[in-house]
C-alpha cells in the first residue's frame, strides 16, 4: 500500500493529536476525492469506502477504507494520500479499476424482471454496475442482497452464485440460482417467429415441457434444437434472446410458461459453391456430396452434415485429420450467399501394426490373415466397420465374443495401429 503524507504545518502536529497516543493522529474529514475512475461514479466509491465527511477520522480509518474497496474485487490497485491543516484533512484515494468483469445471469428468478433485479441490486449494492469481478467480495454482496429480496417476497429458496463458462473455456458469466425451489416448465412459445417456423419450433421444444426451468439449461436447447430450425431454412443470422418465464401458478413449486424470443433476420439463397485447397480428390467428386443448390435457401444444417461426409471420404484415403471450413460471403441487399469450401487435407496416414487379443493365437492368426490392409498401405478409416460387416469370416471360435476395436493414431510416424480386443459375451 502506497502512502504519501503532506504535512503542511509541522508545528501543529501536537495540537492535532487526540488522547495520549501522539502517533495516532485524528482529523476532521473535509473532503474525499477519487483519482483513476473510468466507469464508477465517485460518490458511489466514497460511499462504499465507509468514510463520512465531517467525521473525526484517523489514518487507521483511511487504511480500512482502502482495504474495504480493495476487497470488492473492482480495483486492481488502491492507495491513498492526504494533507491536513488546523481545519481538518483532505483525502485523495488513488485507484485502478479492474477491467476483467463478467455479466450476471439470473437463472430462475421468475418472480422478477431482469430490470427490477438490476435496479434493486444497484440500490442495495452501490458499486454494482451490472457486471462482477471474478475475485473479491462483491459477488457475495450480490448473493446477500438477492436473499434479502427473496425473504421480503416470502419466496422459499436460497440464492447462490457460481462462476460459469463454456467447457474448457474462460469464465464468462456469474450465474445466480434460487436453490431448493423447483420451477417447472409448462408450455413454450416463440415471439418473433413466422408462422411456417412455429410447428417445427414446437416439435423441437416439446422435450422442454416438464423440465426444471433454468435459463442456463435453456441455452443449449436454443442452440442445438431451436436455432437449426432457422439455419436449415437459410436464416443464417437468426438469433434467440435469453428465455423469459411467466408464472402460471406459484406455491411449493412454481409452474411457468417459457418464451424464446427470436429474430430470424434475412433468408439467404445460394448463388454458388467453390472449392479450394484440395488435391486428393477431384472437385466434382467432392461437390457430389454437397446438397446446396443455386437458387435454393442456404441449408446450413445440411451443409454441416455434407462436410462431415467429405471428411469421411478423405478418411478412406488416409487423410484422418482433413477438415473443410465453409467461408460464406453474404450479400444482404440481394439476400444471397456464396460459399468457398476451404479444404485442409493434412498428412496422409498408413497402416501400422494390427494386434488381436482375448482369443487363442490360432484364431488370431486366421483373423489377421483376413485383414486386407497390410502394414505400410494407405489407411482406410472406414475399413474397420466394413471388415466385420462384409469381409470377416468364421475363425473357429468356440463361443460368442464382442469385439472392442481401438485405433491409435501416431502423428509422428503418420501411422495407425489397430487393436482388436475380444471379450466373451455372457
Amino acid at each position: 500500500m502506497r502512502r504519501t503524507y503532506f504535512l503542511t504545518i509541522i508545528v501543529l502536529l501536537a495540537s492535532l493529536c487526540w488522547g495520549q497516543n501522539k502517533a495516532q493522529l485524528s482529523f476532521k474529514l473535509l473532503s474525499v476525492h477519487v483519482k483513476g475512475l473510468q466507469r464508477l461514479p465517485e460518490d458511489k466509491v466514497v460511499a462504499a469506502s465507509g468514510l463520512q465527511l465531517g467525521r473525526i477520522t484517523t489514518e487507521q480509518d483511511f487504511q480500512q477504507a482502502v482495504q474495504k474497496l480493495a476487497e470488492t474485487g473492482l480495483f486492481t490497485d488502491v492507495a491513498y494520500k492526504y494533507q491536513y491543516t488546523t481545519a481538518g484533512c483532505d483525502l485523495e484515494l488513488q485507484v485502478s479499476e479492474n477491467e476483467k468483469l463478467v455479466p450476471i445471469l439470473f437463472d430462475n428468478f421468475v418472480w422478477f424482471s431482469d430490470d427490477q433485479l438490476l435496479s434493486t441490486l444497484h440500490t442495495r449494492v452501490p458499486l454494482f454496475e451490472g457486471k462482477l469481478p471474478l475475485n473479491g467480495g462483491l459477488p457475495d454482496q450480490i448473493s446477500d442482497a438477492l436473499n434479502a429480496i427473496l425473504a421480503e417476497r416470502k419466496i422459499a429458496g436460497h440464492a447462490e452464485g457460481i462462476q460459469a463458462g463454456s467447457m474448457n473455456g474462460p469464465i464468462d458469466e456469474y450465474t445466480y440460482t434460487v436453490k431448493f425451489h423447483p420451477v417447472i416448465v409448462r408450455n413454450t412459445d416463440f415471439p418473433g417467429a413466422g408462422q411456417p417456423e412455429i410447428p417445427p419450433l414446437q416439435a423441437a421444444a416439446k422435450p422442454i415441457s416438464g423440465q426444471e426451468y433454468l435459463r442456463s439449461a435453456m441455452r443449449p436447447h436454443e442452440k442445438l434444437d431451436l436455432l437449426p430450425v432457422y439455419l436449415s431454412r437459410g436464416y443464417l443470422k437468426a438469433q434467440f434472446s435469453d428465455s423469459q418465464a411467466k408464472i402460471v401458478s406459484d406455491g411449493p413449486r412454481t409452474v411457468v410458461d417459457v418464451s424464446f424470443p427470436v429474430k430470424s433476420g434475412t433468408q439467404y439463397h445460394v448463388t454458388d459453391v467453390r472449392w479450394a485447397g484440395f488435391s486428393a480428390f477431384p472437385a466434382d467428386k467432392l461437390q457430389a456430396l454437397i446438397h446446396l443448390k443455386p437458387g435454393q435457401p442456404a441449408n446450413a444444417v445440411q451443409l454441416e452434415n455434407d462436410l462431415e461426409a467429405v471428411q469421411k471420404l478423405y478418411g478412406t484415403k488416409g487423410y484422418l485429420i482433413a477438415h473443410v471450413k465453409p467461408v460464406p460471403t453474404l450479400n444482404d441487399s440481394a439476400a444471397t450467399v456464396s460459399y468457398e469450401l476451404n479444404v485442409t487435407e493434412g498428412d496422409q496416414f498408413r497402416m501400422g501394426d494390427l494386434t488381436v487379443d482375448g482369443i487363442d493365437q490360432a484364431a488370431a492368426d486366421k483373423l489377421i490373415a483376413q485383414w486386407q490392409i497390410k502394414k505400410g498401405d494407405v489407411f482406410d478409416d472406414s475399413y474397420l466397420q466394413q471388415f466385420f460387416q462384409v469381409m470377416y469370416h468364421d475363425i473357429g471360435l468356440s463361443r460368442s465374443y464382442s469385439v472392442v476395436p481401438k485405433q491409435n493414431v501416431d502423428r509422428q510416424n503418420k501411422t495407425v495401429n489397430v487393436a482388436l480386443h475380444f471379450v466373451p459375451r455372457k
